[in-house]
């Protein structure tokens, strides 16, 4: 297999054992963050989303009879005009939400306070608030009541002053009678409660909040949703909210509202239009009662009765002629009657009646542009001011149509009126023909004619009146509903599913994410693999960590640290196999205090000892001597190294303790702690003690100082055969070994120096290796262990 695999698996293997060494501390974050979820989600507020679905229909397709030229036209698109951009704009605008709000009262809500949320309550209340000022005010108003209900007929009021009514005493609060006239800042009012099933419940506590309008206006209109697909008439509405019922009736309400704020621009015109027939009707009326007054009183004077026998005298080319007349005669007061209209300075409305008999397409439309742009500036102007840049482009707009439409009517004047003297010329030279008719009768004939044309105008006001009667009630709705609003009545956020999911995933990443960090910051040594990645030494072995209690091995010890140490043993002697000399000297050092020196040396020595091997243990590290309490010997010659190394009288026997219970262990105990440790182990007398020893004992196990602290054990290590450096597992900082160790070894100062990891942990950081052996034969198994 390729190394650089392996590595990458061991890498990945570590990784896992790290982690799941520590499943406790994970599963414990796992659990916190699901009880945290189910909390959330157990008083959480849901938002729940109602959908509705209509289509837009063409102006012509509103009407309810529409002719058979219309149909044949294109629809709505026909033009390539985008325009249901322009009705999702009318829908969602500021003026329409306003008039949703007001109508459905959604700037007052009504609060069930319990211990640890409040549910908001929509349909049937447990109260109503009837005020005595105008709506106006009402709708301006930010405040909020707290009402604690006493009795099916008594309640308590309190101020609202940011603590919740849960927190005050029935002393705060102002009892008053359902039905009561109640002053408040901003007027009286009258609180109600509800009957039956949803009166309100002694002992509840209700809060009412109301809102200014325009604060649940913006709400509104940025949660409302409508979009559409480029090229149909359809419009997806949706609404976001955390009462289903309450998102239906707002979207049913948002489809009526813009129905009826649809119809009401098309009847405006109408009725503009009919209060202008009406007013011409009337002058018109008045001109025709005059002509008629005066033909008869000129027959009554002149005896001309037999009026009908003299019809045949006229041609029936003078009839075509007066046709015209009439027709030409029509178009003229009717241009003049909207050129009267357009110069009213008290007009109520600026927008002008349309379609009046004015036959010149081009006025038609431009008159029906100025309106549709007057009616849009108008609704513009509700929740604006003149000064707005949009109403300023529309007043231009405005303005520059109406100077063409006053253009246009003028020149359309004109052009009538010369066909008009036309028209009466050639009726002159007909006339002229009938030279032999009497005079009266001419005058006769004057008179009818101008009768003619007045009934003729007034037919015509009398027809056109009754068309736009007739249009004002044949509109229907301008959005076809297709989908009412509904909803699922499942909540959509939070979405439970998920929010379990996330918490998990949080749950997870936390403390793995804190592992991995703490594992990145870590420099410390925790197994073999650590050691080789940053020293080329040899390793020898390690010791796994036990109870602090037993801190000696025995001869019949099953353990793994006993095992470990007999491990150690026979590591020692195949290393040093090809040794001549008689005594073997093993040395044991390390980089600092407490990574377990002296324990090693004790037990190594013991463990060699229990092999009926003889072994002299020297407490080398004569400055914190700590042999004989790991021992838990006595020193029986009161004396020790240091005060062999002092005292030249003393031998090497004077100083040597036998063990008790173990005749093939001795020791020489540190002795006095000297002031000057270095110049004592520099003395010849450490060269004669070995020398004296040699051959006398099969091993030699020297306990010597920290080379990381002291220079003591380098004074020294010229006598040993071995170095064991003992390196503490969790204990030994990466870079000090960097620092100290390798050096050493890399300058051969430390003679065969190996490494001995002491204090391992198998489960610490999840990794590392057990013992298969050493475990007690005799002990019985538990009833779910296997063997």
């Amino acid at each position: 297999m390729n190394p650089k695999t392996t590595s990458s698996t061991n890498e990945i293997k570590k990784a896992l054992d790290l982690y799941l060494s520590n499943w406790k501390l994970i599963i414990f974050f796992v659990l916190v963050a699901i009880i945290s979820a189910f909390l959330f989600l157990r008083y959480t507020t849901y938002q729940y989303q109602a959908f509705a679905t209509i289509k837009i229909k063409d102006d012509k397709q509103s009407q309810k009879l529409p002719s058979m030229s219309e149909i044949s036209k294109g629809g709505l698109f026909s033009d390539g005009s985008n325009k249901i951009k322009d009705e999702i704009a009318v829908m969602t605008s500021r003026t329409l939400i306003s008039n949703i709000v007001k109508n459905l009262h959604l700037n007052i809500k009504y609060y069930d306070q319990g211990k640890i949320k409040e549910q908001e309550i929509y349909n049937n209340p447990p109260l109503k608030l009837s005020f005595f000022v105008s709506d106006s005010i009402i709708h301006q108003v930010d405040t909020t009541l707290y009402i604690k209900i006493k009795s099916p007929s008594e309640f308590l009021t309190f101020k609202d002053n940011g603590n919740s009514i849960l927190e005050r005493d029935d002393s705060e609060g102002k009892l008053h009678t359902f039905g009561d006239r109640i002053k408040t800042g901003f007027g009286d009012m009258i609180i109600i409660p509800n009957v039956g099933e949803y009166a309100p419940n002694v002992g509840s506590n209700l809060k009412v909040s109301i809102k200014p309008v325009n604060s649940i206006v913006d709400i509104y209109k940025s949660n409302i949703k409508a979009s559409t697909e480029e090229g149909l008439s359809i419009v997806n509405l949706a609404l976001r909210d955390n009462i289903a019922n309450r998102a239906i009736d707002v979207l049913n309400q948002v489809i009526r509202e813009y129905n009826k704020d649809v119809i009401t621009d098309k009847e405006d015109v109408i009725k503009v239009t009919s209060d202008f027939i009406n007013n011409r009707l009337e002058l018109v009326f008045k001109e025709l009662e005059e002509v008629d007054f005066t033909a008869e009183q000129l027959q009554k004077k002149n005896n001309l009765t037999a009026l009908g026998s003299q019809a045949n005298i006229y041609l029936e080319s003078e009839k075509q002629n007066e046709f015209q007349i009439n027709s030409t005669a029509n178009t003229i007061q009717m241009i003049s009657f909207l050129q009267e209209e357009m110069q009213l300075e008290n007009r109520t409305s600026d927008l002008l009646p349309s379609n009046i008999g004015i036959s010149d397409g081009s006025i038609n439309q431009i008159t029906k542009s100025y309106n549709e742009l007057v009616a849009q500036r108008d609704k513009m102007l509700i929740n604006s001011t003149e000064k707005n840049p949009v109403v300023i482009n529309l007043n231009s707009q405005i303005n520059a149509l109406k100077e063409n439409l006053e253009i246009s009517l003028a020149n359309m004047k004109k052009t009538s009126q010369i066909t008009l003297d036309n028209l009466n010329k050639e009726d002159a030279r007909i006339r002229g023909q009938l030279y032999s008719a009497p005079t009266k009768q001419r005058q006769l004939r004057d008179i009818e004619r101008q009768q003619s044309i007045k009934e003729s105008l007034y037919l015509y006001l009398l027809e056109k009146r009754e068309e736009s009667a007739i249009s004002l009630g044949m509109f229907t709705n301008n959005a076809k509903v297709i989908d009412s609003a509904y909803s699922t009545f499942l909540p959509v956020s939070p979405y439970k599913s998920f929010t379990y999911l996330a918490a998990i995933l949080l749950g997870l990443m936390l403390p793995i994410g804190f592992i991995y960090v703490k594992d990145l910051l870590d420099t410390k040594i925790y197994d073999k693999d650590d050691l080789t990645a940053i020293l080329n030494i040899p390793y020898i072995g390690d010791i796994p960590m036990t109870n602090k209690k037993t801190k000696l091995i025995n001869k019949i010890d099953y353990s793994p640290k006993a095992e470990s140490f007999r491990i150690l043993r026979s590591n020692i002697d195949f290393v040093l196999k090809d040794l001549d000399s008689k005594t073997k000297k093993i040395f044991i050092t390390s980089t600092r205090a407490q990574e377990g020196k002296s324990h090693t040396s004790t037990n190594l020595a013991s463990s060699i000892s229990f092999s009926e091997k003889s072994v002299l243990l020297i407490e080398m590290d004569i400055r914190v001597p700590k042999i004989m309490q790991y021992l838990k010997e006595k020193s029986q010659t009161k004396i020790g190294l240091s005060d062999y190394l002092a005292d030249k009288k003393l031998t090497p026997d004077d100083v040597v303790n036998k063990l008790k219970d173990n005749p093939f262990l001795d020791v020489i105990p540190s002795g006095t702690i000297p002031p000057n440790p270095s110049e004592l182990l520099m003395s010849d007398r450490v060269q004669e003690l070995f020398d004296y020893f040699e051959g006398k004992y099969d091993y030699i196990v020297v306990d010597t100082s920290s080379v990381g602290l002291v220079s003591d054990t380098l004074l020294v290590s010229k006598f040993a055969d071995i170095f064991i450096y003992v390196v503490g597992a969790d204990n030994t900082d990466k870079r000090q070994l960097t620092a100290v160790a390798k050096p050493l070894f890399e300058d051969d100062r430390l003679p065969r120096m190996n490494l001995l990891l002491n204090g391992t942990n198998f489960g610490k950081k999840g990794y590392g290796y057990g013992y298969g052996y050493g475990l007690d034969p005799n002990k019985k198994r538990k009833w779910y262990q296997f063997s």
